[in-house]
């Protein structure tokens, strides 16, 4: 009987994971992000904004899918040192680690699903994007890239 409980309870917790989710995403503020790249190339991206302490904690994690031209930014407020990492998030995704005034200082390319290894900004970075593995790579985006934060706060849904 006993038995019988625990395994409702968890079949529970893992029917519930993808509810949970969905409402976490249903929570976000969204925006269209530009990133433009030395070469003049424009792309953009449809992004959720992570501003808070629990936006950012939650991120991307326990998503199985996210679309081509989508993506998070996360958002702390200020420049500081930024560590991330991929426990929970089972895509594989570039972290673009963006400066204060909106340069690309780093890509860390196709990162490892569910690694607890941790990935570090170069320095100072006010943002973190982060888009499906290897898009960066397809679209030409590389560290000097732009991207247009203010023009995206400023359009937040």
């Amino acid at each position: 009987m006993i038995r019988e409980i625990w395994r409702s309870a968890v079949l529970a917790l893992f029917l519930l994971l993808p509810v949970a989710a969905s409402a976490q995403e249903a929570g976000l503020r969204k925006a269209a992000l530009a990133i433009e790249t030395p070469g003049g190339e424009r792309h953009v991206f449809q992004v959720e904004w992570a501003g808070t302490s629990a936006e950012r904690e939650r991120g991307l994690m326990f998503r199985t899918e996210l679309d081509a031209d989508a993506g998070m930014i996360f958002d702390f407020g200020e420049a500081r040192s930024v560590m991330m990492w991929m426990k929970n998030t089972p895509l594989p995704l570039d972290m673009l680690f963006i400066d204060e005034k909106g340069v690309v200082s780093r890509i860390a390319e196709r990162t490892v699903p569910y690694s607890q290894d941790i990935i570090a900004s170069p320095g100072a970075v006010r943002y973190v994007l982060e888009i499906n593995g290897g898009r960066s790579a397809t679209l030409g985006i590389v560290p000097g890239s732009r991207v247009d934060v203010d023009a995206a706060r400023a359009s937040l849904k």
